[in-house]
C-alpha cells in the first residue's frame, strides 16, 4: 500500500514494515501482531492511521508515522484472511468455506475491544483476496470464484450473478482470477486465467449487462489495479510486466518490462505518481509514474509456458569483491542437465559486474559448492561436483585475465560434498562424505585426512585469527565437530543439529544456527572453547540458508557485555521464506530509530502555518538576519524549543486538551531574562529616561490644569517645577564623601 506517495506499508511475517518513498529507506515495523499479517488498508477517516488483520483474529489500528498502536479489535472467526476495513468488512476463512463477514466494532474508548455483532454478506467467497473489491465508495462490493462473478448491492441488499463457460470455441480458459472497480464509473474489470481482461458495464441490471475484452497476457492475470483519478488500468502477471491500459480507449496501453519476477499484487499513491509492486520472488519495486517510465530493476526476465528457464543456483564473492562467480542450470534430470559456471569483473566506472568467462564444461555433473581463497594476493576459485572431482580454478596470464582449470583432485571414488580456504589461503580442506582431505594449494598435495564420527560433511569451515588452527564441520548426525590441525585430532564435538556454519572475518567468533523444533536458535562461540559467548533462542521459525558477517567501517564502542561480538562486523542472515534478518546493538537501534524518526518530521510534514511559523522558515529567517546585521545585537529569541517540540512530534491523539496546552505554550513563547547582565549605571539611565517621559506627559496634562484653573483664581502659588525636582533628586543622590577625602588632606 503506498499512502500520499510518501510511505509504502507492507505486510512482512507478522509485521507491517513502513518505507520511506524518497529515501528507499525502511522506517520501522508496526509489531503487535502474534501471527502472520494477512491484510492492510488506510483509516478513510484519518489517512495517517491504518488498520491490520492478522490470522490471530484480532484487527489493530495504528499511528503508522510514530509506530504507536491505538485499537485493538477481537474478531470471533477461525481465521482473518483478508479484511476491506474502509467499510467494516473482511473476509475469514472456516474449515468448510471462505465467508465474506461484515464486523460492527462496538464504540468504546478503550484501547482493546471485542466485535461480537457480525453478520454474513455471502458464503461463495475465493481464497484468493485479489477476486473481491469495493465499488463506486463502498455502493457495492464485487467478488468472483471459478466461473462466476457476483455484485452486491449494499442498499438493496441485493446480490447480481454472472456465469460463464470454462473454455469456449477459441479455447479460452475463462476462470477468474483478479477483480477491480473502478472509483467512480460503475465498471468491473476482471482478469482471467487465459490473461484476458474484461470490463464489465450495467450489471446492475442483469439482463442488460455487457462486457468487453482486452487481451495482452498470454498467461493468466495475477492482479488489476485502477489509478486513483480512474483514468489508467495496471495489470501485472508472470511476463514479469507492469501493463498500464488507458481506460475508454479501446486497447491502447504502455508497459513497464523487466520488473524482475511474476507480478503479484499492484498498489498506487493516492495522487496517482508512485505505483508499488510486489513479486512471486519475494522482492519489490517503486516505480515511478508510467509516463516518465522509470523502473529500477533492470533484469531480463523472459516467460513463455512450457519453456525451461536457466537459474542461478550458487554464487560466491571473492574477498576483495572484485570478481563474483555463479552457476547457471537447466533441466531437473541428469541426462537433461545444462549448467554453466561464469566468472565476472567488476568494472568500477560503470558500477557494476562484467561477463569475463563462461565456462560451459567445468564438470560432467552437477556442481555442489564452490569458494574463493582467502588471500588478497591471489585469486582462486574452487568447485565440487556431483561426478567426483574438485577443480581449482585461476586467471590466465595473458591480457584479458580469462579463467582456466589449474588442477583437478579427487579422493577413492567418493563425491565431494563442501570446500573452504584457511585464513591465509595456505590451506584447503575438501570433504568427501564422511572423510575430510586436507591440500596444499601451492603443491596440491594431501597433506593429511581428518576423520569424524558417523555422518556424511554438511559444512566446513576454518577459524580466524588465533583459532586459526581449529577447522569446524557439521555433520548429517546432528554434530559439530572441531579438530586442532596441529594435532591433526579430534578437539571437541557436540550433539546439535547445525543448519549454517559462518565465521567472522575480524574475529574468532563463529556463528551456529541450529533448526529444530520448528524454530532457530543462534550460538555464537570461539573454536577454542566450545561455550557460547551469545546465545538467542528462537530469532526465526525457518531454517537458515544463507548468513554472512559484514565487517564495519569503524568499531563499536561502549558495547554491553552480550553484544561485544558485534563490535567488528554485522551478522546478516536469510531464511526458507526469504527473509532477511540481522542482530543490532541497542546504540544502533536509538540511532536508527533517531535518524528514521528526523526522517519523518523533516520531510513529510506538510507546510502549514504553524509550520511555517514555528519550522524551517523562522530558522531561515534567523540565518538572513544573521548575514546581513552580523555585529548587530542579536534579539533574543523565545526559549519554548522544547515546548515547541512537544507539540509537533507528539501524535495528536495523545496530548492533552487544548486548554491545557495554551498557558503552556503562551508562556513558552514570552522571552525571559533570566541570566541577562546589565551595566547598573545603564539601568538607573533607562528607568530615568522611562520615568522623564512619563513625567512629561504629566507636566503637560499639569500645566493645561493650571492654565484652566488660572481664570478663577487670582494669586497663584509658586511651586518648583517637575525638572527642577529631579534635578534636586539628583543632587541628593550624588555621592559627595570623596570632598571628606580631600578636606582631610589639608596641611
Amino acid at each position: 500500500s503506498v499512502t500520499q506517495g510518501l510511505f509504502v506499508l507492507c505486510a512482512s511475517g507478522d509485521l507491517v514494515k513502513v518505507y520511506s518513498t524518497r529515501t528507499e529507506e525502511w522506517l520501522h515495523s508496526l509489531q503487535g501482531h502474534t501471527n502472520q499479517v494477512t491484510g492492510i488498508a488506510l483509516n478513510p477517516a484519518n489517512h495517517l492511521q491504518v488498520y491490520s488483520c492478522s490470522a490471530d483474529g484480532t484487527v489493530k489500528l495504528w499511528d503508522f508515522i510514530d509506530g504507536i498502536l491505538i485499537k485493538v479489535q477481537l474478531v470471533q472467526v477461525h481465521e482473518t484472511v483478508e479484511m476491506f476495513l474502509s467499510f467494516g468488512l473482511c473476509v475469514s476463512a472456516c474449515p468448510e468455506c471462505f465467508q465474506l463477514v461484515a464486523v460492527h466494532p462496538p464504540k468504546s474508548a478503550e484501547q482493546e475491544v471485542e466485535a461480537k455483532e457480525m453478520s454474513v454478506v455471502s458464503s461463495h467467497i475465493s481464497s484468493n483476496p485479489s477476486c473481491t473489491a469495493f465499488g463506486r465508495g463502498g455502493e457495492y462490493i464485487a467478488f468472483a470464484r471459478r466461473l462466476q462473478l457476483n455484485v452486491y448491492f449494499f442498499r438493496k441488499q441485493k446480490t447480481c450473478s454472472f456465469s460463464l463457460k470454462a473454455t469456449d470455441k477459441k479455447g479460452a480458459k475463462n476462470a477468474f482470477t483478479c477483480i477491480a472497480c473502478h472509483p467512480t464509473d460503475d465498471c468491473i474489470a476482471t482478469g482471467h486465467e487465459d490473461g484476458k481482461i474484461r470490463l464489465w458495464r450495467n450489471f446492475i441490471h442483469k439482463k442488460e449487462y455487457t462486457y468487453s475484452t482486452q487481451h495482452w497476457h498470454h498467461n493468466a492475470v495475477n492482479t488489476l489495479c485502477f489509478t486513483p483519478e480512474g483514468t489508467h488500468l495496471l495489470s501485472g502477471g508472470i511476463e514479469s510486466v507492469l501493463v498500464q491500459w488507458q481506460y475508454g480507449a479501446g486497447n491502447r496501453k504502455e508497459f513497464l518490462p523487466r520488473l524482475g519476477g511474476s507480478i503479484l499484487h499492484i498498489s498506487a499513491s493516492s495522487d496517482g505518481q508512485l505505483f508499488c509492486t510486489s513479486h512471486s520472488d519475494n522482492s519489490k519495486s517503486l516505480s515511478l509514474c508510467i509516463k516518465s517510465l522509470g523502473y529500477i530493476l533492470q533484469q531480463e526476465y523472459i516467460y513463455e509456458a512450457g519453456l525451461d528457464q536457466f537459474e542461478v543456483v550458487k554464487a560466491a564473492f571473492d574477498i576483495k569483491g572484485s570478481w563474483l562467480a555463479t552457476v547457471e542450470e537447466r533441466g531437473q534430470k541428469s541426462s537433461d542437465l545444462e549448467f554453466f559456471l561464469k566468472l565476472w569483473a567488476f568494472d568500477e566506472r560503470t558500477q557494476s559486474f562484467v561477463l569475463n568467462t563462461t565456462i560451459t564444461a567445468a564438470h560432467t555433473d552437477r556442481i555442489i559448492s564452490m569458494c574463493f581463497s582467502s588471500s588478497e594476493e591471489t585469486t582462486m576459485l574452487v568447485t565440487t561436483a556431483e561426478d567426483g572431482q574438485f577443480k581449482a580454478w585461476c586467471q590466465g596470464a595473458d591480457d584479458q585475465n580469462f579463467w582456466s582449470c589449474d588442477f583437478v583432485g579427487s579422493y577413492h571414488n567418493l563425491k565431494p560434498t563442501n570446500c573452504s580456504f584457511s585464513a591465509d589461503s595456505s590451506l584447503l580442506a575438501v570433504s568427501f562424505q564422511e572423510v575430510i582431505t586436507i591440500w596444499s594449494p601451492e603443491t596440491w598435495e594431501m597433506l593429511t585426512t581428518l576423520c569424524q564420527p558417523p555422518g556424511v560433511i554438511r559444512d566446513l569451515c576454518f577459524g580466524r585469527l588465533s583459532c586459526s588452527k581449529y577447522l569446524l564441520g557439521t555433520t548429517t548426525r546432528n554434530l559439530l565437530c572441531c579438530w586442532n590441525l596441529l594435532t591433526c585430532a579430534l578437539e571437541w564435538s557436540s550433539s546439535v543439529e547445525v543448519s549454517k556454519l559462518q565465521p567472522d572475518p575480524l574475529s574468532e567468533n563463529v556463528a551456529a544456527f541450529s533448526y529444530q523444533s520448528k524454530h532457530t536458535d543462534l550460538f555464537v562461540f570461539k573454536p577454542s572453547e566450545p561455550r557460547p559467548l551469545f546465545t538467542n533462542k528462537n530469532v526465526c521459525s525457518e531454517k537458515v540458508h544463507r548468513a554472512v558477517f559484514v565487517p564495519r567501517e569503524e568499531p563499536l564502542n561502549n558495547c554491553d557485555e552480550s553484544s561485544q561480538w558485534l563490535n567488528r562486523s554485522q551478522l546478516y542472515f536469510l531464511t526458507q521464506n526469504m527473509d532477511l534478518l540481522t542482530f543490532s546493538t541497542a546504540t544502533e537501534e536509538d540511532r536508527m530509530l533517531s535518524s528514521s524518526k528526523q526522517l519523518v518530521i523533516d520531510d513529510s510534514v506538510a507546510v502549514t502555518p504553524f509550520y511555517l511559523l514555528l519550522g524551517k522558515h523562522r530558522q531561515q529567517q534567523q540565518k538572513l538576519n544573521t548575514q546581513s546585521h552580523p555585529a548587530a545585537d542579536k534579539p533574543q529569541q523565545p526559549q519554548g524549543s522544547v515546548t515547541i517540540k512537544e507539540l509537533l512530534h507528539t501524535p495528536a491523539h495523545v496530548l492533552p486538551a487544548a486548554s491545557v496546552l495554551c498557558s503552556m505554550f503562551v508562556n513558552s513563547l514570552l522571552i525571559s531574562n533570566t541570566g541577562v547582565q546589565q551595566d547598573p549605571l545603564r539601568e538607573e539611565m533607562d528607568s530615568e529616561k522611562e520615568e522623564e517621559d512619563s513625567e512629561e506627559e504629566m507636566e503637560a496634562c499639569d500645566s493645561q490644569q493650571e492654565l484652566r484653573v488660572q481664570g478663577s483664581v487670582d494669586e497663584v502659588t509658586l511651586k518648583l517645577s517637575k525638572a527642577q525636582e529631579r534635578e534636586l533628586k539628583r543632587v541628593r543622590k550624588t555621592d559627595f564623601s570623596w570632598m571628606a577625602g580631600l578636606i582631610d588632606s589639608k596641611p
